[in-house]
C-alpha cells in the first residue's frame, strides 16, 4: 500500500507545479462538515451561498449512505426525501444524483446534470461506496469542474472524509478500521490534497484515530471534525464555522512531551495549510448565516 501511495504522491506533486496552491483548489471552495446536525450553525447556508443563493443549481449526492442492501439488493432513494432539507432552507434548484454503477457514472448522459452546477453536497454513510460508484469515472471529472467553474463542493460525515487525499475509514469491513486494507479504498477525491479528514471525533471519541495515518504518511495534513462543526476551505486557508472543534494533525509542528500531536481549533479561527499556522483566534462564530 505505501509503495501505491507513494506513488499517488509523486503524481500529485508533479501537478502541483502547474498550480497556485498546494492543498486547496485553486478555484471554488470547500465546505467540509463533520457528521452531525447542521441546523443552528449556519453550515448549509454557508454552503448555499458560496453556490450562488437560493436558486444556484445544486447537486445532492446520497451515494455514501449504500449502494446495496444487506442482502445486495440496489439501493434506491426518494429523491424527494433526500431534497427535503435543502428545499426546507429556500433552494429551489436542487437535485440528486446517484448510481451503484460506475460504468453509468462513466457516461455523458448521466453526469450532464453537473455541468452548469455550482455546488455539490455528499451525504453520509460510508465513504467507499462513493469511491465504488464515482472514482475514475466522467462523474468525478465534473464535480473537479464544478470548482474549476469557481462552485463549490461540501460534504459531511462520508461526505467530508472523501473529500481528503487519503481515504480515513475507507474499509468495507466497518467503520472502526481507520486504515483500509483494500487498495481500492485508501484514496479520496482530493478536493484536499495531501490531506487525511477524519469526523465524528467527539461523539465518538475519535480525537486520536488518525495519529498512525499522520505518523506513516507523515506529508499529509491530518484533520479532524467534530460534529456540527465544519472547515471551509478557499485556496491554501480554511475557517472553522459551527458549533465545536476541529483537531489539526500537523507533523511539522514540534509538540512538548505532555502535550497530545495535535493542536485545537474553534468556531472562528482560521489556518494557513501552507505556512501550517493559526491566522486568527478566538472570534467565535459570526452573526447568523442567512440565504441569499
Amino acid at each position: 500500500m505505501l509503495a501505491r501511495f507513494t506513488a499517488a504522491a509523486v503524481l500529485c506533486s508533479a501537478a502541483l507545479s502547474a498550480q497556485t496552491t498546494e492543498y486547496g483548489p485553486e478555484k471554488g471552495s470547500l465546505v467540509i462538515q463533520g457528521g452531525g446536525s447542521a441546523e443552528g450553525t449556519g453550515i448549509m447556508e454557508t454552503f448555499a451561498n458560496l453556490a450562488g443563493g437560493r436558486h444556484a443549481k445544486i447537486i445532492i449526492v446520497p451515494t455514501a449512505a449504500g449502494n446495496r442492501s444487506s442482502k445486495g439488493e440496489i439501493q434506491v432513494f426518494d429523491e424527494g426525501e433526500i431534497l427535503a432539507p435543502w428545499r426546507k432552507l429556500g433552494l429551489d434548484n436542487v437535485h440528486m444524483l446517484h448510481t451503484h454503477d460506475p460504468k453509468t457514472a462513466n457516461t455523458g448522459e448521466f453526469a450532464k446534470v453537473l455541468r452548469d452546477a455550482s455546488g455539490v453536497w455528499f451525504n453520509g454513510g460510508r465513504q467507499w461506496n462513493l469511491v465504488d460508484s464515482y472514482a475514475g469515472t466522467l462523474t468525478l471529472e465534473e464535480f473537479r469542474k464544478v470548482l474549476e467553474r469557481g462552485g463549490v463542493i461540501g460534504g459531511s460525515s462520508a461526505g467530508a472524509t472523501i473529500q481528503g487525499d487519503y481515504l480515513v475509514r475507507g474499509a468495507v469491513a466497518g467503520s472502526e478500521i481507520v486504515m483500509a486494507p483494500e487498495p481500492e479504498h485508501q484514496h479520496g477525491f482530493a478536493f484536499l490534497r495531501k490531506s487525511a479528514i477524519d469526523q465524528h471525533i467527539n461523539t465518538r471519541n475519535r480525537w486520536d484515530d488518525i495519529i498512525p495515518v499522520i505518523r506513516k504518511y507523515p506529508e499529509l495534513l491530518g484533520i479532524g471534525l467534530s460534529e456540527g462543526t465544519a472547515i471551509v476551505v478557499t485556496g491554501d486557508r480554511f475557517q472553522v464555522i459551527g458549533k465545536w472543534k476541529v483537531a489539526v494533525h500537523d507533523n511539522k509542528r514540534v509538540y512538548q512531551p505532555w502535550e497530545k500531536p495535535y493542536y485545537v481549533l474553534s468556531p472562528g479561527d482560521a489556518y494557513n495549510m501552507r505556512t501550517r499556522t493559526v491566522e486568527r483566534l478566538g472570534t467565535g462564530n459570526p452573526a447568523p448565516v442567512k440565504l441569499k
